[in-house]
């Protein structure tokens, strides 16, 4: 192999890896918030995970946008979200309420939480290798991660702007929790909003509703991340009615090309055969 060859190869652009200093970013701000959970730095440990959720969004599209996919940064994004949304989130919750309140038992609650997390991605990375119908790129099955975790703090986060302890309960928290780990791991259709189109004659609205919620979020953060995490929850129904009639659609269309006879298809291509020797 020719030397400057071979130095080509030694040498990566710096564009190249922006998608994987995106993904340590957001692996180290997962590690930060049990940092500041052992810290009892409860709203610090919270915005770390959700900052890890927004780099997590963006090193993806990066790649994409950049050409830098590779097998590497598919393994380290796997590992980053394990980490930021099982592992940190049930260790955050676990030090916040469930160790003092149960014990033993908020342990493994943290625990199965931490499982499913990590059996959701694995199934996740398996089913990226399965033909799928191209409208089941719409849905994740089950809910994604970085969704998990951060509606995983749903009550958490309700307790900074209400001061209630009645939201820091072991048995509430440890419920929602374990009810989060199924929805994880469990295989109910959820809306991809990687997948949403916006018509161009609705960008200008939406561009104004980001602004006003940005200046929401600076007002009233809390309140807002919990009003999202109620409004993405109240969509799961309407999900699974949408999966179930397209896979209805596509079920009735499968059926239809098998009740078509052989002869009426060897027909058709032999009249078009002729049509075209014909032409």
């Amino acid at each position: 192999m020719p030397i400057q060859h071979r130095r080509r190869l030694r040498v990566m652009p710096l564009n190249s890896l922006i998608p994987n200093i995106l993904t340590m970013l957001a692996l180290c701000a997962g590690l930060t918030s049990v940092r500041f959970a052992l810290d009892e730095k409860w709203e610090l440990a919270v915005i770390a995970i959700l900052a890890a959720g927004v780099l997590d969004g963006l090193d993806g599209r990066m790649a994409r946008l950049l050409n830098s996919a590779s097998k590497f940064g598919a393994e380290l994004d796997s590992l980053s979200d394990f980490v930021s949304f099982g592992v940190a989130p049930g260790l955050v919750l676990f030090l916040w309420t469930l160790e003092s309140g149960l014990g033993g038992v908020g342990w493994i609650i943290a625990l199965i939480f931490t499982v499913s997390c990590g059996l959701r991605l694995a199934r996740f990375n398996s089913m990226l290798e399965e033909k799928q119908p191209a409208w089941a790129s719409r849905y994740f099955t089950g809910i994604a991660a970085p969704a998990g975790a951060s509606i995983s703090l749903l009550f958490m986060v309700i307790s900074f702007y209400t001061g209630d302890d009645f939201f820091r309960s072991p048995i509430l928290n440890a419920a929602w929790m374990l009810f989060m780990a199924f929805m994880m791991a469990s295989r109910i259709p959820t809306f991809s909003i990687k997948r949403i189109r916006i018509a161009r004659r609705f960008i200008m609205l939406i561009l104004l509703l980001v602004g006003g919620l940005a200046a929401v979020l600076a007002s009233y953060p809390w309140q807002l991340l919990s009003l999202i995490a109620i409004i993405y929850m109240t969509t799961i129904p309407f999900s699974i009615l949408s999966h179930r009639r397209l896979q209805e659609q596509e079920a009735r269309k499968a059926s239809n090309t098998e009740d078509v006879p052989e002869e009426a298809i060897d027909d058709s291509n032999g009249k078009k055969d002729k049509e075209d020797g014909d032409s």
